[in-house]
């Protein structure tokens, strides 16, 4: 076939003009998909079926367009077509819609440039958003006041499961833990957290009875939104603590998705007693410095020891030991070993737990200087916790070692939203927002450099 008869018979069968038509038109259907849907909380396998439909759809129209032809009377076969006495047709109307669905795209990619991209950064900081929420510590009004961890416990359980929630803002424990005494203004312990919503309860244990009362309260109007006592054997807590969070997502109108349900419904143990050591534990492992987390790490074991399937006592127990030589001067060559077999078993038990994939996280920055490997755990574990504000912090912190220093800053701002306080959760790479910047500004490599040689020496040991 001569190749220059071939490229008219293109032009006359009006197979360019259907090429740059179907691309315009195609190019359009992928702005609409990747700038407005999310808007619509459409999810995203339904943007890549749309991207993958209009890939196999071109080839498919510039056969359409060689093929047949669109005439007076309809589609038609081209040979039939050609058959066919002229009319008068508008040549150049396709020329319009090529303008048209031009001038709509770059709309859209401008759109989802300078406002979809900025959403975080235009949003005013003083802005409280309407699901934001601190639990704030229960009251123990037990005769035995060794239960204050008991009370601690179900505020925990109750915090836990709301953040998992992406749709919400929830406030971390150690934010929260300063206003364990009965709270006299709620508005300004709202305007310090950044939240618009406050629940709080007391908790009263009797024998194998507990009553728990709890309160929703809008601090801002101080509206109650939603107040509720449970009086229920210690067998049914866990469906208690479910059942609160599920009821205050849905008050606060929270979009949950399936596998945001299904992990609030989730029964971390089966044994009372496992879990008030657990808690003991969590509540040791934050203070952190002293004999703490020596303490930490014995509640754990003995949490173990209560229910050996219990996925979060080994993750804690993970966290506890990668923290011990910083604070107790514990040699690292003792302590790797023990957390990464303690991580590895929280995540055998539990592949979905946030702390776990935390931890795991943090053994691969610190101890094995795979940087690609704790981007990706940080990542899961932020997407199991989108509130995790200790991840948020660690994360940032190897983003800072890559160099990312936009991301690391904006990882560094989510956890210090959520977890004010806690200065302990950073870590030498991720210290204050503004040390970031006058690395990212002043010393771009040094990161890149001290990971370096700090590969250099942990390959030596």
């Amino acid at each position: 076939m001569n190749l220059g008869n071939f490229f008219a018979e293109l032009k006359r069968r009006n197979v360019y003009k259907v090429a740059v038509a179907y691309a315009i038109v195609g190019w359009l259907l992928v702005q609409i998909a990747t700038q407005v849907f999310p808007f619509l909380e459409i999810p995203n396998w339904v943007v890549r079926l749309i991207i993958a439909l209009v890939a196999i759809g071109f080839p498919v129209a510039l056969i359409i367009a060689w093929a047949f032809e669109a005439t007076p009377e309809g589609i038609k076969r081209t040979a039939i077509a050609d058959a066919m006495p002229a009319a008068g047709q508008k040549k150049h109307a396709w020329i319009y819609i090529v303008v048209i669905g031009a001038a709509i795209s770059v709309a859209l990619f401008l759109l989802g440039r300078y406002t979809v991209g900025n959403r975080t950064v235009a949003a005013a900081p003083n802005e409280l958003s309407a699901k934001s929420i601190a639990v704030l510590p229960f009251d123990n009004l037990s005769e035995e006041k060794g239960n204050a961890f008991f009370a601690e416990g179900i505020q925990d359980e109750i915090l836990t499961r709301l953040a998992k929630v992406a749709d919400l803002k929830v406030i971390s424990r150690t934010s929260t833990q300063r206003f364990k005494a009965v709270p006299s203004d709620l508005r300004e312990i709202a305007k310090q957290l950044g939240v618009m919503n406050i629940l709080e309860g007391s908790v009263q244990k009797s024998n194998d009875q507990v009553r728990i009362n709890v309160q929703l309260i809008n601090a801002i109007t101080d509206a109650h939104l939603w107040a509720e006592s449970y009086d229920r054997r210690l067998t049914d807590l866990f469906t208690v603590e479910s059942e609160v969070a599920k009821t205050i997502a849905d008050t606060l109108r929270a979009k949950l998705t399936g596998s945001e349900l299904s992990a609030m419904s989730i029964r971390p143990t089966q044994d009372p007693v496992a879990q008030d050591l657990y808690v003991q534990g969590r509540h040791f492992l934050a203070l952190r410095r002293d004999d703490n987390l020596p303490r930490a790490i014995e509640f754990f074991h003995q949490a173990i020891a209560h229910d050996p399937n219990y996925a979060a006592a080994y993750a804690g127990l993970s966290e506890a030991l990668i923290l011990l030589p910083r604070y107790t001067g514990a040699y690292p060559s003792e302590t790797r070993p023990q957390s990464r077999v303690a991580v590895l078993k929280a995540l055998e038990l539990n592949p979905n737990l946030a702390e776990a994939h935390n931890a795991l996280a943090k053994i691969a920055m610190d101890y094995d200087v795979d940087l690609e490997e704790a981007t990706r755990e940080f990542k899961r574990a932020i997407e199991l916790n989108p509130n995790y504000a200790g991840a948020h912090h660690w994360f940032s912190g190897t983003l800072e070692s890559q160099g990312e220093f936009a991301e690391a800053i904006a990882q560094s701002k989510l956890g210090t939203e959520l977890d004010r306080p806690d200065l302990w959760v950073r870590t030498p790479l991720s210290g204050s927002e503004g040390s970031l910047r006058k690395s990212a500004r002043n010393r771009p490599g040094v990161f890149l450099r001290a990971l370096a040689l700090r590969r250099d020496v942990a390959g030596k040991r």
